[in-house]
């Protein structure tokens, strides 16, 4: 009996146990709300725009739109007054790089650590939030110094927007993402190169080991690299239908640096989820594209930038020279045919904070209309981060990223060149017109990003 006793009375208080939480959950009150009273709301979908409506925010996600003539203020609610401003998803950005800075001289580069790069994302995440980008693509950091700070902005210990991030760039011995600045007597390599198919299988698996949500990789030459031919394929065709098998098989997706045709061509064949700058991309590539779904990434603000500031070391300058005379033009057919286009800005090859700078190109030099290039920064971007169950538009159930501008972006796309108000996950970051209005950050900020989800230019 006493063995009984002691088997039964456990058994008593777990039920008694449950019974009281299951009270507590019939009886836990509604989440404070937050209202978000808009001027007018714009549907990224179809252009639309509703005046005077109410987001309605309930934690960190959304939880309805509704006319504010209906929606009164309930008590706990939260109202922020945003009549005087268009409301919108937070941009997307899907081509960055964080732990970057805009600094051309080769000695910085030998001379950057992965505890600066560390530190410059911490400043660049809360200058590209602010911006009004709430979401981005790292596509390349050394040391899984992304990751680092991608689980930091996660835990709720800094500011900073969603993050995908690749870690380590994949490339071959000598190409654009190794280490060509020492001679050989130093015996740098790049810390994602890999030659080969066992050697790039086992690189793409090492960087989700430790934490890459994606995979870059360098299928051509680069610009901002010594030694090396923007127009030249770097990996083979077999080499990166490995990478995409794999990678694709393990929930991750492939961004593919590319300015050369050929390797245009060849990594659209192995099924790379997008070519990055894709500068002397031609016929054979655009139908490849289309025919895979390719998406192009143009990045090509950072053209005019560099242009009128770059100040470029003499062995950067002809190859800057030689793609900015036909990037943007090729860009321009590849949209006319139909190719898919996400916003990404290669931002660190300009400062971060301009990310918005890129829409203005799409509008102004490719003839994109105003909701079409706002959509390669929503909608098209969250397809292509695989996350747009989550972000891109405004609609119930996704995460609470809005961002309010002055203006209409439909009318005039520079207005998103500058983002009075921000808020991500349920969180102001931003409000200029009410600045008390700005929540702390805290370390118990809600992190709600999927499992799966340094050469740049």
């Amino acid at each position: 009996m006493p063995c009984l006793l002691r088997i039964c009375t456990p058994l008593a208080l777990l039920a008694f146990t449950a019974s009281i939480a299951s009270a507590q959950m019939a009886y836990k009150p509604a989440s404070p709300r937050t209202l978000l009273r808009a001027g007018q709301v714009l549907d990224v979908h179809t252009g639309k725009e509703t005046a005077d409506e109410t987001v309605i925010i309930e934690g960190d996600h959304i939880a309805g739109i509704a006319p504010t003539a209906s929606t009164p203020t309930k008590p706990g609610d939260r109202e922020i007054d945003l009549s005087g401003y268009t409301v919108l998803p937070g941009l997307i950005d899907v081509h960055t790089h964080l732990t970057m800075a805009t600094n051309f001289d080769p000695y910085f580069e030998l001379t950057m650590t992965p505890g600066k790069e560390a530190i410059l994302g911490v400043e660049n995440a809360k200058t590209t939030l602010e911006a009004g980008f709430t979401s981005v693509r790292n596509v390349g950091a050394n040391g899984f110094t992304d990751v680092a700070l991608r689980d930091e902005i996660n835990a709720g210990h800094i500011p900073g927007p969603h993050m995908q991030v690749s870690g380590p760039p994949l490339g071959i011995t000598g190409g654009h993402m190794d280490e060509n600045l020492l001679p050989e007597q130093y015996h740098v390599v790049g810390e994602g190169v890999a030659d080969g198919i066992p050697a790039v299988q086992h690189m793409v698996r090492q960087n989700i080991k430790y934490g890459a949500d994606l995979i870059k990789i360098g299928a051509s030459g680069g610009v901002l690299s010594k030694g090396d031919d923007p127009q030249a394929s770097q990996y083979t065709l077999e080499e990166m239908q490995a990478i995409v098998a794999d990678a694709h098989r393990l929930g991750r997706k492939v961004a593919a640096h590319a300015h050369g045709a050929q390797a245009i061509l060849w990594a659209s064949e192995a099924g790379v989820d997008s070519i990055e700058h894709g500068s002397y991309l031609d016929d054979a590539g655009i139908a490849m594209m289309l025919k895979h779904g390719t998406y192009l990434v143009p990045t090509a603000y950072l053209i005019d930038w560099v242009q009128q500031y770059g100040n470029l070391p003499a062995l950067y300058q002809q190859k800057m020279k030689d793609v900015s005379a036909v990037e943007k033009q090729n860009a321009i057919k590849a949209i006319k045919a139909g190719v898919k286009v996400a916003c990404g800005t290669d931002a660190a090859v300009y400062p971060h904070g301009l990310n918005a700078h890129e829409l203005d190109v799409y509008v102004n030099q490719f003839g994109m209309t105003p909701l079409a290039a706002i959509q390669t920064a929503t909608v098209n971007a969250a397809d292509l981060m695989g996350w747009t169950a989550h972000i891109g538009s405004l609609e119930t159930g996704k995460w609470a990223d809005v961002i309010a501008v002055q203006g209409d972006p439909l009318h005039d796309i520079k207005v998103l060149q500058r983002v009075p108000f921000v808020m991500k996950s349920g969180v102001i970051y931003k409000d200029e017109a009410q600045p008390a209005a700005i929540d702390k950050l805290v370390a118990t900020a809600p992190t709600h990003e999927p499992p799966i989800s340094e050469n740049s230019f």
